[in-house]
């Protein structure tokens, strides 16, 4: 590591530290330090062991600017999300930061901000299984983007940074449930299904960007997942030929129900999935115009689990 690089990150430090009413040039520290630490994990290693982390936690709770407060966090999960930097990571799992990041979501504030927040929540607990109090940190990430999930999904109306929320909060669930691999939050995440299949009912997904949030969530929740009763209620096609990005939801649906009868067990979802007359929603998907000629296949593969294992459920109550 060059001694100019330490000599321009103690500057940046020192800059952050002495110009506390200014948030022009506080923000541009911020961002300049980021651009600097991409370079080299080492230069993270080093600008923690400076006391650069710690000041920068300290700001975005301390800092009377909102700008500032944002940019901090971002900066923060950054440096912690960058590959083969696990000090700066580790640093930061403490309960005191996961419990500093739930008042953020609770308190009133810009949504760009909330957002961030959400980012640096996912970073943190994406593919760490060495997070200390893990109970306590899955219990407070679950128990405050759950609700940011059900009450945030956007409408026509929407503003941009509200949709922008809305799909963070998703990805970063989509982070807790498989980035390790998670049965006990997948089943928490499944409980919010019957509110999906509204979505995906009445609202009709206005946006066609928020088709592959929805359909991510989904497939996440689901994926290896013994417990599939909950998903087979989800099956919503009939709705499949009115837009494209229906139709694009009813697919990935469509796959991941092929999967799952695949990993899980043919005979385990029959039962409910006979109830439901999903093969002639199949069907109605298939003759949809809307359908990626490129999906066609998968659709018709899924047809073809389903009434090979119907004739397996059959046998075997035989």
């Amino acid at each position: 590591m060059s001694k100019t690089t330490k000599t321009d990150l103690r500057l940046l430090l020192e800059c952050l530290k002495y110009q506390m009413k200014w948030p022009g040039s506080q923000k541009q520290a911020l961002l300049t330090i980021i651009s600097i630490c991409r370079q080299n994990g080492q230069y993270v290693e080093f600008f923690r062991e400076i006391g650069g982390i710690s000041f920068i936690y300290n700001l975005s709770k301390s800092s009377t600017f909102s700008q500032v407060k944002e940019t901090a966090l971002f900066t923060l999960a950054s440096l912690a999300e960058l590959h083969g930097v696990y000090s700066c990571k580790q640093s930061l799992c403490r309960e005191e930061t996961f419990r500093d990041l739930a008042q953020h979501l609770e308190k009133k504030m810009p949504l760009t901000e909330k957002r961030v927040a959400v980012y640096m929540l996912s970073v943190l607990v994406a593919n760490n299984s060495n997070i200390h109090h893990k109970t306590y940190i899955q219990f407070q990430f679950m128990f405050f983007l759950m609700p940011l999930f059900r009450h945030s999904f956007p409408d026509p109306n929407t503003s941009y940074e509200q949709l922008q929320l809305w799909a963070t909060v998703s990805s970063a669930l989509c982070g807790s449930v498989n980035n390790p691999q998670n049965e006990e939050n997948q089943n928490a995440c499944m409980h919010v299904f019957p509110l999906v299949k509204i979505w995906l009912q009445e609202v009709a997904l206005p946006r066609a960007e928020l088709a592959q949030p929805i359909c991510s969530f989904i497939g996440m929740t689901v994926a290896n997942n013994c417990d599939l009763y909950s998903f087979s209620h989800l099956i919503v096609l009939s709705q499949s030929a009115h837009s494209a990005p229906a139709c694009k939801v009813a697919t990935v649906i469509t796959k991941t129900l092929s999967a799952c009868i695949s990993n899980n067990g043919k005979t385990h979802l029959v039962s409910s999935l006979s109830k439901l007359m999903v093969i002639p929603g199949l069907l109605c998907l298939l003759s949809s115009p809307n359908l990626d000629p490129q999906d066609q296949l998968a659709v018709v593969l899924t047809i073809g689990h389903l009434t090979d294992a119907c004739g397996e459920f059959v046998g075997n109550r035989w």
